[in-house]
């Protein structure tokens, strides 16, 4: 503004030296001819800037007159707002992301419980397509009464569990309300349904070792005070004996649960190590001769023991798993069936040591099961054969703790075939025993 009225200023006095010398016609057209000139070199300027308004992301057009003050202080404070919307667009990618990565899901909701933005976990646990549901009810898209009825309290301390299933699979959700901002609320999920089936097998657990104790508990109880209550006199001297060993089988029996179930503890909290090379073929020979001496010439025992083959693990470890396979087939084989026992490597360099035998055999539907503790599939038979139920169970862990993999193959009436497959980098050429 200074600048302008400086300009106006001088043509203004050279109007008037010049009105002085040649009169003051002459005067008023330089004066005039300055004004009309400024005019011009003004509108120059203002084109210029308009130019440059349309595209704000370029420098000002430089030398634009009493307008460079103006514009430079705009164009830095434009710079500094748009690095700042930078960064800001910066941390909220990050953000998003953040919230893509977590492994709880995460929904938003408007006051009326409209669906504004979820994660991709959200989706895979409620089915959500944010494409589709985007604005719609979150009542409308899930349709769940307790969902509505939770979402209906006026406060929310303890979550909503739900059980969804959605093509084929069972799924439990759990979810917890939480209002944030104004009228905005934030849906978080989180997936237990491993924690569920968890909890589930503790029950069982729980469960299933108070009734294998309860039976045992029960027959010693009922002959200790059988033996209490009846006088001396009126029992022979055999049927005490009889008396004895039964309450001897049953003692025993309780005390096989209990050592298998601090076997599966030990398990389960001692630390995995590498372990040194075993021989195998030693620790199947002497399982062999614990189960001929169980099966009392009973069965036939086919062999096919490679004597050269070892493998890098725990050897007590190892040797329970070989004898719990054996000690199965030859408890669940009837008389003059054939139990084959081989230990072999395969062309990959995978080692198999497997039991076959022509026993009673399981149903289809039974043998994923036959790992859990204290499953029978068969439990009036099994429970005669002397069983704790967590030989598989404990095989199992076994397996898990060397790298290898415990592999069932049965049909019901026609017997089994049990294989530990240990991986070739587990396997080691042993030195022939002499």
């Amino acid at each position: 503004m200074l600048s302008t009225l400086s300009s106006i200023g001088l043509w203004a006095l050279t109007a008037s030296l010049i009105g002085w010398w040649l009169g003051p016609a002459a005067g008023l057209g330089v004066l005039a001819f300055g004004l009309l000139l400024m005019v011009l070199v003004s509108g120059l300027h203002i084109s210029r800037i308009a130019r440059w308004v349309g595209n704000l992301e370029q420098p000002p057009p430089p030398s634009v007159g009493p307008w460079d003050n103006i514009l430079s202080p705009i164009y830095r404070q434009l710079r500094r707002d748009r690095q700042e919307l930078i960064e800001l667009d910066r941390q909220v990618s990050a953000i998003m992301m953040a919230a893509e990565a977590l492994p709880d899901g995460a929904i938003t909701l408007n006051a009326d419980m409209e669906l504004q933005w979820c994660n991709r976990t959200a989706c895979e646990h409620l089915g959500l397509n944010l494409a589709t549901d985007r604005h719609q009810r979150i009542f409308n898209i899930l349709r769940d009464p307790s969902l509505v009825a939770y979402a209906k309290q006026s406060s929310w301390d303890a979550p909503l569990i739900m059980h969804i299933n959605r093509d084929g699979l069972s799924k439990t959700v759990q979810l917890q309300l939480t209002p944030y901002g104004l009228g905005q609320y934030l849906l978080v999920t989180r997936d237990i349904t491993q924690v569920e089936k968890l909890e589930t097998t503790r029950k069982d657990f729980v469960a299933n070792v108070s009734h294998e104790l309860r039976t045992p508990l029960t027959v010693l109880l009922g002959f200790l005070e059988t033996l209490r209550d009846i006088p001396a006199e009126s029992i022979s001297l055999e049927q005490r004996l009889r008396y004895e060993e039964m309450m001897l089988e049953q003692t025993q029996h309780m005390q096989a649960i209990v050592a298998d179930l601090l076997t599966l503890s030990t398990l389960e909290s001692t630390p995995t190590i590498e372990g040194e090379p075993v021989n195998i073929s030693n620790l199947i020979h002497s399982a062999l001769n614990q189960g001929q001496a169980l099966s009392g010439g009973q069965h036939q025992f086919i062999q096919d023991i490679d004597p050269n083959l070892g493998i890098v693990g725990i050897e007590s470890e190892l040797g329970s798993a070989i004898s719990n396979l054996l000690t199965n087939a030859i408890r669940y084989t009837p008389k003059d069936g054939t139990i084959t026992v081989s230990w072999q490597s395969s062309a990959n360099g995978d080692a198999y040591y497997t039991v076959q035998d022509t026993g009673i055999g399981v149903a289809p539907q039974d043998i994923p099961r036959l790992t859990e503790r204290f499953y029978r599939a068969d439990k009036g038979r099994s429970r005669s054969t002397g069983g704790t139920g967590l030989g598989l169970a404990i095989t199992k862990h076994i397996m898990m703790r060397h790298n290898a993999e415990l592999q069932i193959q049965s049909r019901l009436g026609a017997g089994s075939r049990f294989s530990l497959r240990f991986p070739a980098s587990r396997v080691r050429a042993m030195p022939c025993s002499s």
